[in-house]
């Protein structure tokens, strides 16, 4: 089966395609953004990558000037078009309503005997239903779809309601399982783990800074490990003499951590803390459940509350402003080990269930499901 995938590249968007590679389909990626270049790691698919820019020579100059700008850069939909010609796909492929489904709806209606594939992500479908011209798009996107993933449950039912048609494939992992080997080192026991590890994200969406404010009310004497730290974080954490009083490291956006070395600190954590005020099923939250750490973790629209049940294998943050509560959560663990020993046993179950392989075997019986009907 021709398969043209439809996506801005992405970690995400790499991890998920890998599971297609020697899956004997014929994969073809245009890039929604259309400058981005040649992507080695993903030599198996042929890419359409660069073809925005009709002027490749000093083209970041071009870029800067509004009325030469709609010149120099070549239609979205008009693009589209022409490689889906050129490729004839059997299934198009579009990762992210807003951003790769509705520039390329009208050609897609225009071919609609072509099969189309929408995977939602993290706040596609739930942060943007709220907000009048992405609820256009999801409006006139979604009858259109043949079939779907989400990463979470929630997203497929709101899916539903939002007047999405097609058959659901099932939620999984927006990058596919995890490479449950890749540290090279067995799973720490609790007895062995020593750090809280924290995703310092600050913005529209996330709110890394209430958990720094919550750990800057109680008594924490385990070193605490800050990773894509907002830079709102180092600044609040720069005026707080009690939190300068705790054994705090950050790792910026930028000069961060590779994700082996990630890996390694979260083998290492007790605590995994993510807050946010929306999100899909968050990643960093399944990373930390394959690697041992409690997490406590925010859950927008019930989407962690899929994988956590509060207080057995995790603690669920109902309101990411509710600053009292997150610090609560952290004493309360910290106090129990009965509950992360618990916890512990419990997600080394979950974490089968989230291995590259098995992920990837379930992935693709789904796009062998889509070939049958095809064939038929």
């Amino acid at each position: 089966m021709k398969i043209l995938m439809v996506a801005m590249n992405s970690i995400h968007f790499r991890r998920w395609t890998s599971q297609l590679e020697k899956s004997g389909h014929e994969i073809y990626w245009f890039d929604i953004k259309g400058a981005g270049g040649y992507v080695p790691s993903m030599d198996y698919v042929e890419q359409h990558s660069d073809w925005r820019l009709r002027i490749k020579k000093g083209r970041y100059f071009f870029k800067k000037v509004p009325f030469l700008k709609s010149f120099i850069e070549k239609d979205v939909a008009k693009a589209f078009e022409k490689y889906l010609k050129e490729v004839q796909p059997d299934l198009v492929h579009s990762f992210v309503l807003y951003m790769s489904c509705a520039p390329i709806l009208e050609v897609m209606k225009k071919h609609s005997h072509i099969k189309w594939l929408y995977s939602a992500w993290g706040n596609d479908l739930y942060f943007y239903q709220n907000y009048p011209d992405y609820n256009k798009e999801i409006d006139a996107v979604l009858p259109h779809l043949d079939y779907m993933f989400a990463d979470c449950v929630r997203d497929l039912e709101l899916a539903k309601k939002l007047g999405f048609k097609g058959e659901i494939l099932g939620s999984y992992p927006g990058g596919g399982g995890y490479h449950l080997d890749l540290i090279n080192e067995p799973v720490k026991p609790v007895s062995e783990r020593d750090i809280i590890f924290v995703k310092g994200y600050q913005g529209d969406k996330h709110r890394g800074l209430n958990v720094l404010k919550a750990i800057e009310k109680i008594e924490v004497t385990e070193p605490i490990h800050v990773f894509s730290a907002s830079d709102e974080l180092i600044s609040y954490y720069r005026t707080s003499e009690n939190l300068k009083g705790k054994d705090i490291v950050f790792y910026g956006k930028n000069n961060g951590l590779s994700h082996q070395e990630f890996c390694k600190l979260m083998n290492r954590s007790l605590l995994y803390i993510g807050n946010n005020l929306s999100d899909g099923m968050p990643n960093t939250m399944l990373e930390a459940i394959c690697f041992g750490a409690f997490p406590i973790q925010s859950n927008p629209g019930g989407a962690s509350a899929e994988i956590i049940t509060n207080g057995k294998n995790g603690i669920l943050i109902e309101d990411c402003e509710d600053i009292d509560f997150i610090a609560d959560a952290i004493v309360k663990a910290l106090a129990d080990n009965e509950m992360l020993e618990m916890a512990f046993q419990e997600n080394m179950q979950v974490r089968k269930r989230l291995d590259y392989e098995y992920i990837k075997e379930r992935v693709l019986e789904k796009y062998r499901s889509i070939e049958l009907t095809l064939q038929n």
